[in-house]
């Protein structure tokens, strides 16, 4: 063991003359374990929300839209998404025609997107399981029927269960508006609502969903689109989904813009992205603080022993020599702290995955805090708190002349 290190490890774990030296050093690793545990149980945290959030638009997000790479909509090509649809990866393919909307329901007005989908979304879309009025049933006896999101059903004042049909206007595609008579200008379709959902808040305030065939008739449409929606065959790995993702572009060549799940809902992901840095800026930020702790030990311990220093100087020790046993029992403060703090961190999470016992106030989908540890959460815990410990180890060590 070189001697540098012996010496640090024999003036760290040895009686100190002066009790408040030990006081200072233990309470500086139980500052840099507690910031360790926090960084690691609130990043976390922040992961079990995250896998939530991307649970729910797994759920009701594709895994790959077509969107025409110029205009509103485009008639698909047959050749083009048979071949798409052959692959045995694609376990579903659905047309769709969106644009905003404006709704009327009994005297009230709202605007809102409006989702016109073909029999195969009526049929395999999981938005079924989150209607919690009513039904989800876009065709009843030849009739339209739509379903909305509830938070919109409700501000209108829509139930399922009312029979008053939901008016919906869209101006004519000519764009041309008669002063004489604005209302002619405008095409209108009626259904009934027969379901609410709820899948989120923006959703459930602004979506409704209708048959394919009449949005077409209101935005005056034949058999043109606004996207194609796939979803992959279930098991698929990561490796086998960005391998379906290339030959889909392959195949819809430049005309098409493809996007994932991740890139359809690219603002929520950046929006996590974000909040979970500046959770870890702030907490790293007050690990510095806790390290001056461990500065303050170093120099009182520097100060203490003045005279081993003198010794060991007179005896041909380097000052170079000297100033790293020092800044070596500074570094050992920082690194016990640190490894107490994972092994409490972890610990915490693991407690917290299997038995749930810290429970959110409130009426929530779950009634425990959600909890996931990343290896890569792990390491840049390890490598902030590391560097901040070796930085500070350096400072008290510059009075040793």
């Amino acid at each position: 063991m070189d001697i540098s290190l012996k010496i640090a490890l024999r003036y760290l774990f040895a009686k100190k003359s002066h009790n408040v030296i030990n006081v200072i050093t233990l309470i500086s690793m139980i500052g840099m374990a507690v910031g360790t545990a926090a960084l690691v149980v609130i990043m976390s945290v922040f992961n079990g929300f995250n896998k939530i959030v991307d649970a729910s638009l797994t759920d009701l997000d594709p895994d790959f839209k077509i969107l025409p790479r110029e205009g509103k909509a485009f008639l698909p090509d047959e050749a083009v998404f048979s071949k798409i649809y052959d692959d045995s990866s694609v376990a579903t393919m659905c047309s769709v025609l969106e644009d905003n909307v404006f709704l009327s329901y009994n005297g009230k007005q709202s605007l809102a997107k409006a989702k016109g989908v073909d029999s195969v979304y009526e049929d395999e879309a999981p938005i079924a399981a989150h209607v919690i009025n009513g039904q989800f049933q876009l065709h009843s006896d030849g009739v339209p029927r739509v379903v909305m999101g509830a938070a919109l059903a409700w501000s209108l004042g829509a139930n399922p269960a009312f029979l008053t049909p939901l008016e919906i206007y869209y101006p004519t595609r000519s764009g041309n508006i008669s002063p004489a008579n604005p209302l002619g200008s405008v095409h209108s379709v009626k259904a009934r609502p027969s379901g609410l959902f709820t899948a989120g808040a923006d959703v459930d305030a602004s979506l409704v969903i209708l048959p394919l065939e009449t949005l077409r008739e209101l935005f005056e449409y034949d058999e043109e689109v606004s996207a194609v929606e796939i979803r992959a065959a279930e098991g698929l790995s990561k490796r086998e989904m960005k391998a379906l993702e290339k030959r889909l572009r392959e195949t819809l060549g430049d005309g098409f813009i493809l996007r994932d799940r991740r890139s359809l809902n690219d603002s929520i992901y950046r929006m996590m992205r974000y909040e979970k840095l500046a959770i870890y800026m702030i907490l790293i930020f007050i690990i510095i603080i806790i390290a001056f702790n461990v500065l303050s030990s170093q120099t009182m311990l520097i100060i203490e022993k003045s005279g081993d220093i003198d010794i060991l100087h007179s005896l041909g020790a380097p000052r170079s020599m000297l100033r790293r046993i020092f800044r070596l029992e500074g570094y050992l403060v920082t690194l016990i702290g640190l490894a107490a703090g994972l092994v409490a961190g972890i610990a915490l999470v693991l407690l917290q995955q299997h038995f749930g016992f810290i429970k959110m106030p409130g009426n929530y989908l779950i009634d425990h805090y959600p909890v996931a540890l990343r290896a890569s959460d792990l390491l840049w815990t390890v490598a902030g708190v590391t560097v901040i410990g070796y930085i500070i180890s350096f400072i008290p060590v510059r009075s040793i002349k």
